[in-house]
């Protein structure tokens, strides 16, 4: 049985992890490189929690309940001893991700399973190095991870199918979506479908067709207002196959085919303007603005995630 989870790497995403297993009666231990990193990390999930208590999702008890099962070290054999399922949220760099699981080869019980939230390296490159691929498998949450449903799991092709089973229900114990690919493949499912959208905004802002604020309002209020509860796929269906088929025929040809990330995210990024990260990116953003934004938009997750739930029980 799972008890005991360790997620090693507390940005962003890590500490929004740990925070989605804590407030559903887990004991996780987060770990990293630095004790100024786990503060951050802890000042980032009070924050959040004080959102959800804001939202009326908690009570203040069940906040404090959950920071009680959250322990933090940056000692990671202390962190993983014990460990029944270990989450890698380290950064995108290979040979950093090699380093770790060498390290954990050594370190865990041998019975533990050990995922990584990569969001773009293959599962075999991952297991290059070592020898644990049969309890080895990827979790990829979305940010902000206490809050997005889906969680896109890959598995080797050494994976045990007990890993695999064991895996989709403990993410389904914490109330996400998972979503098993049948293959491995390079972006998965869902970063595959948003960087085409996205490739294709650059590219009308490139052209000058629109603004920066109306090309997000326009997949906002528009495809992006349905597809919280259809897909693609079943939009085609709906709006009939002919249809649909007479839009790809038309459309498809001028679509953007670029193969890289588009020249002003380079430009930008290049010129440390890397978004709300740092203040300015396409947009502009005040310190307290930026904080504002990105706690409205876990507000708005939380409110539609509440009407998301409450259609589920009157289907």
């Amino acid at each position: 049985m799972i008890k005991n989870i360790t997620v090693i790497g507390s940005g962003v995403m890590g500490s929004s992890i740990a925070q989605a297993f804590a407030v559903n009666g887990y004991f996780v231990m987060l770990n990293d490189v630095k004790e100024e990193f786990l503060s951050k990390a802890k000042n980032r999930i009070v924050e959040n929690l004080s959102v959800l208590v804001e939202e009326g999702v908690f009570q203040e008890e069940d906040k404090e309940k959950a920071l009680s099962k959250i322990n933090y070290s940056i000692d990671l054999q202390a962190a993983v001893s014990e460990a029944d399922f270990i989450i890698e949220a380290i950064p995108e760099v290979i040979e950093l991700k090699w380093e770790l699981f060498q390290k954990l080869e050594q370190m865990m019980k041998p019975e533990a399973i050990v995922a990584s939230n990569t969001s773009t390296l293959l599962i075999s490159r991952l297991m290059e190095k070592t020898n644990f691929a049969d309890r080895m498998v990827i979790t990829h949450f979305f940010n902000p991870a206490h809050l997005v449903p889906l969680v896109e799991i890959v598995k080797h092709d050494q994976t045990k199918k007990e890993v695999v089973e064991k895996t989709i229900d403990l993410i389904k114990g914490i109330g996400k979506s998972p979503v098993l690919l049948k293959k491995e493949m390079n972006g998965f499912i869902a970063n595959r479908l948003q960087t085409a959208l996205m490739r294709e905004a650059f590219y009308l802002l490139k052209e000058g067709v629109a603004s920066a604020r109306d090309i997000d309002t326009a997949v906002t209020s528009g495809p992006g207002f349905r597809w919280a509860f259809t897909g693609p796929i079943e939009i085609a269906d709906f709006g009939g196959l002919d249809t649909w088929e007479r839009v790809f025929d038309n459309v498809a040809p001028d679509l953007d085919e670029s193969k890289g990330a588009p020249e002003i995210i380079r430009e930008l990024a290049g010129q440390g303007k890397l978004g709300t990260k740092t203040g300015e990116g396409i947009f502009t953003y005040e310190e307290i603005a930026a904080l504002e934004k990105l706690n409205n938009r876990d507000r708005r997750c939380i409110q539609l995630q509440k009407v998301k739930s409450k259609k589920n029980i009157d289907a």
